[in-house]
């Protein structure tokens, strides 16, 4: 499979970056717009209307791939926050307490922050590298 994909493996990062910065700022929308859903949006002064600035903000960043690194650092800190404060109290396994995509979210950013943006992010297109180039350096 290496030989298959490997040589397209700074795209397929790529496109799990992008896509995960999307629906992470999806979630940030959903909780200060009440958009995807009907849901009613939190107040901005509360510790949902924080958690959902800081989804937005850093779930942007990471899709257009700016300031990568610290913005997913952060997403990170907030979902493993978020674990502890609102999923560990019901029980210890994420599968039980539905705090699996927190988890998953926290070791997916961290991932992130570890690598950066690398390929079709602005941090790279910034430092004028090229993509495959990234991809080797990191």
């Amino acid at each position: 499979m290496d030989q298959l994909l490997g040589r397209y493996s700074f795209v397929c990062y790529a496109a799990l970056r992008i896509v995960a910065g999307l629906m992470f700022t999806l979630h940030g929308t959903q909780k200060l717009f009440g958009f995807p859903g009907d849901r009613a949006p939190v107040a901005l002064n509360s510790l949902l209307g924080a958690a959902g600035l800081i989804e937005l903000v850093t779930g942007l960043l990471i899709t257009v791939g700016l300031f990568t690194g610290y913005a997913a650092f952060l997403a990170s800190g907030e979902m493993a926050v978020a674990y502890f404060y609102a999923h560990a109290p019901h029980g210890f396994w994420p599968l039980l307490n539905q705090g699996e995509l927190a988890v998953l979210y926290c070791f997916l950013f961290l991932y992130i922050a570890a690598r950066g943006a690398v390929a079709y992010g602005l941090d790279t297109s910034l430092r004028r590298t090229s993509p495959r180039a990234a991809g080797a350096a990191a």
